[in-house]
């Protein structure tokens, strides 16, 4: 299998003093027209954002936005009335469809907060505006392999309106998650913490490897490891 490496210092970087953010794709200040995308995959934000410190109500529409938390707390708010704080492992998933408006802070006065924002553009548009989350049932909590978001919401995952699924990757050092890359889709690993074989290639903290070739998907943890797994149509 064909397999493609992105390393982390490669990609777009805004440091605002409460924020620090690395763009894995072009965003806001940060534009590499190589860098638009993977498929219906959009955006692919790791954050960390002071204590105190956040982003104050704003717009969306016509995105799925969901954001997973690595460390610290995620407080949400949007304009549907939702209000949620979220710890390490869970995931709060948005709808924007025809419009929403939310804020994102981190509530803590010491504690900084790092969590991955992530776009992935619905299959429809116009869509009325939905929150959902995901939290690991007590088995899943330490499994090497979840499915956290899926299209039909199977296995105790948020539902996206996307042909697309999720899965949460984290293994201790040695083991092993694989995945079979199906006819005409994509797949995408992006490494959260650890460090990892895929198909052979290694990744550090922040590197992503993806593929559009038949064969296996192995991903091999040199030391424990966490990571996001994007099966996308």
């Amino acid at each position: 299998m064909k397999t493609t490496l992105y390393k982390s210092a490669e990609r777009g970087h805004a440091d605002h003093g409460w924020l620090d953010s690395w763009h894995t794709f072009s965003f806001a200040d940060y534009y590499d027209p190589a860098r638009m995308g993977f498929r219906s995959l959009r955006v692919i934000n790791q954050d960390r954002v002071a204590p105190g410190g956040g982003f104050p109500p704003h717009p969306h529409r016509d995105m799925e936005i969901f954001s997973y938390v690595v460390a610290g707390t995620l407080e949400h708010k949007d304009s549907m009335g939702n209000g949620r704080q979220l710890k390490p492992g869970q995931i709060q998933l948005m709808s924007a469809g025809s419009g929403i408006t939310h804020s994102e802070f981190n509530p803590s006065r010491d504690e900084p907060l790092h969590f991955l924002q992530i776009w992935i553009k619905p299959g429809t548009h116009g869509l009325p505006p939905a929150y959902t989350e995901w939290r690991p049932a007590p088995e899943d909590e330490h499994a090497a392999k979840v499915l956290v978001i899926s299209p039909d919401g199977r296995d105790n995952s948020a539902k996206i309106h996307q042909d697309a699924e999720v899965w949460r990757i984290r293994l201790k050092i040695g083991e092993s998650a694989s995945h079979k890359r199906a006819d005409d889709r994509g797949l995408w690993f992006q490494l959260i913490a650890g460090k990892v074989l895929v198909n052979g290639i290694s990744l550090e903290p922040g590197d992503a490897a993806s593929t559009e070739f038949a064969g296996i998907f192995e991903i091999t943890a040199s030391e424990d490891a966490e990571g996001l797994l994007f099966d996308l149509k």
